[in-house]
């Protein structure tokens, strides 16, 4: 199954090109859009679920599964080689951006810009389940703008670095989980061809991403790790073995029959 059947992998894939550059700009969207910024000032990292949460479904999801399932044909040596050299990026710049967040933070009413930190993750969850549905949505980058417009507070900013080592060390874990995440699903991609429904894991990481975003939105206030487990049953029923027989054939057929245009894609996702 191809990876142009994943909506935000496609929109990034007519941009990018390659397939390693693909799977790199994936891993790495929520530190551009400033998404993992938000989570840090929205103090979803300070507990071990929230980590693993944002870990599995923010740098992993299905959108870096589509990507090296489906695109990445190297050989599983070259696979491994190529996310340990994103995570040789990643890990890094996630950590700077939590020596960033504190002068952020003082600058913002915390309360009200956590809510658009959920409200991002929504519309991420939409975006995922339909290219179509991203026409209609707001991006990312503009939620977390209108957020920090809406939050901010320009007396109480105080300039300063500040090298919080308990932030920082949250936030180089929560990456390399991602990366873990990303490097085994590289280990096991020959065994997984053939016998996952990516669809199917689309939408039930969409559905986590949602659970996920509803105690930052303030829906419900619970440290259960309710979205994990829809993770988990998402994966559960993807495992589709019996698709084996003409998975390739679906794989050929959706680069040329596809629904989506460029047009689809005529902005990143970040933008």
């Amino acid at each position: 199954m191809s990876v142009s059947e994943h909506p935000v992998a496609l929109t990034i894939e007519r941009r990018v090109g390659g397939a390693t550059a693909l799977l790199a700009t994936v891993m790495a969207l929520p530190l551009l859009d400033g998404l993992f910024v938000a989570l840090l000032l929205a103090g979803t990292l300070e507990t071990t679920v929230g980590m693993l949460e944002t870990g599995l479904l923010v740098f992993g999801g299905s959108a870096t599964v589509a990507v090296i399932v489906a695109e990445l044909d190297e050989g599983r040596r070259p696979m491994v080689r190529s996310v340990l050299l994103i995570g040789a990026v990643l890990i890094p710049v996630a950590t700077v951006e939590a020596v960033i967040a504190p002068t952020i933070e003082s600058a913002l009413e915390l309360a009200v810009f956590q809510r658009f930190a959920g409200v991002v993750i929504l519309v991420i969850a939409a975006r995922t389940v339909s290219a179509k549905v991203a026409d209609y949505l707001p991006s990312s980058g503009s939620i977390i703008i209108l957020g920090l417009l809406a939050s901010v507070r320009p007396a109480a900013l105080t300039v300063e670095i500040v090298f919080d080592s308990s932030l920082m060390a949250r936030a180089a874990i929560t990456a390399a989980i991602g990366v873990g995440f990303a490097l085994a699903v590289a280990i096991a991609a020959p065994a997984l061809r053939g016998v996952v429904d990516l669809d199917r894991f689309r939408f039930g990481s969409a559905v986590a991403l949602g659970v996920f975003a509803l105690p930052i939105v303030g829906v419900f206030d619970t440290d259960a790790p309710i979205a994990l487990a829809v993770l988990a049953v998402s994966a559960l029923f993807a495992y589709s073995p019996d698709g084996s027989d003409d998975a390739g054939e679906r794989a050929s057929e959706s680069a040329t029959d596809t629904d989506y245009t460029p047009e689809d894609s005529s902005r990143a996702p970040w933008l």
